[in-house]
């Protein structure tokens, strides 16, 4: 029996900045018995938007203010990320993370959906389309992967910086994802505010936490992957699906070679390129947008 997700009770944390994230809280309890926070707000055909790391669903806040008026918006934050419960002995590895999307849209009962993915959130998010696409209407890529990026010798470099027990202590001690590397893939540095940044920083306070969910992430880059390999085997299951790919042509992080990558996988799909680093809906929101309210559209 398919679980009917219902409105919590109010209980924002005082750090939360409801002016930049006015949307109402809900969570969703998956098989596990651990909760999930999501929003859900507007009306029509349904959007979801999945997050990567170290962010939560605060980054997709300008992209709902665009799209509510006519369409149903729905962002969760993935176990561990934003509002959601943070299990210490929880999996926090894209495949783990996949798995409980697939949970989360089966108990909302979603279909005939716009996915729309960023960074972590093309492993977690795509097998939503490559395993049902009929499920799937249409998706928006933004400076995202579904593939092993082992193959490239910057991204090699970086997994085996944070791999190990040094990257581990650099996630914990020094909350080098969130200080450092967040703020260094922005080509414009003053695109992220102390304001805004101090809600991505706030539901990763304590460094055990940093370790447990956000390293495993940063783990992963370097490493050979089933998950990935299984995806881009199969991305032949995206060729009539309309697509759109907004890149962030400044991305340090995931630069614009993967998009090359991108456009050899999707040659029917939009392709908008933005003057930004790595969080393109950030840095230029109004650009991003409008291109995705008008890919929508048609």
């Amino acid at each position: 029996m398919t679980a009917v997700p219902a409105i919590s009770p109010p209980r924002a944390p005082a750090w939360l900045d409801q002016r930049e994230y006015p949307f109402t809280s809900r969570w969703m309890t998956l098989p596990s018995g651990d909760r999930i926070h999501y929003v859900d707000e507007g009306t029509g055909p349904a959007v979801l938007f999945v997050h990567g790391t170290p962010t939560w669903s605060f980054e997709w806040r300008h992209l709902i203010r665009a799209l509510a008026p006519s369409h149903r918006c729905i962002a969760l934050d993935h176990l561990g990320f934003g509002l959601s419960d943070r299990p210490a002995a929880a999996s926090y590895g894209p495949e783990a993370h996949a798995e409980r999307l697939r949970q989360f849209v089966d108990q909302l009962g979603l279909t005939d959906f716009t996915l729309v993915v960023h960074d972590f959130g093309g492993v977690i998010g795509l097998p939503l389309a490559v395993e049902d696409p009929a499920r799937v209407r249409r998706l928006v890529v933004i400076n995202s992967w579904m593939w092993h990026l082992g193959d490239d010798p910057a991204v090699r470099r970086i997994g085996r910086l944070f791999g190990g027990a040094l990257g581990r202590l650099l996630y914990e001690r020094l909350n080098f994802s969130l200080r450092v590397i967040m703020p260094g893939a922005y080509a414009d540095r003053s695109r992220l505010p102390a304001n805004v940044h101090a809600q991505y920083l706030a539901p990763f306070t304590v460094p055990r936490d940093r370790g447990t969910v956000l390293w495993p992430l940063a783990r992963s880059l370097g490493r050979p992957s089933s998950h990935a390999e299984r995806l881009w085997e199969r991305r032949g299951n995206l060729a009539g699906m309309p697509a759109l790919i907004v890149w962030g042509m400044k991305d340090p992080a995931v630069k614009p070679n993967q998009l090359e990558r991108w456009r050899a996988a999707l040659p029917h799909a939009e392709v908008v390129e933005v003057d930004a680093g790595h969080w393109p809906h950030e840095e230029a929101p109004d650009a991003v947008g409008a291109s995705v309210t008008a890919f929508l559209a048609r």
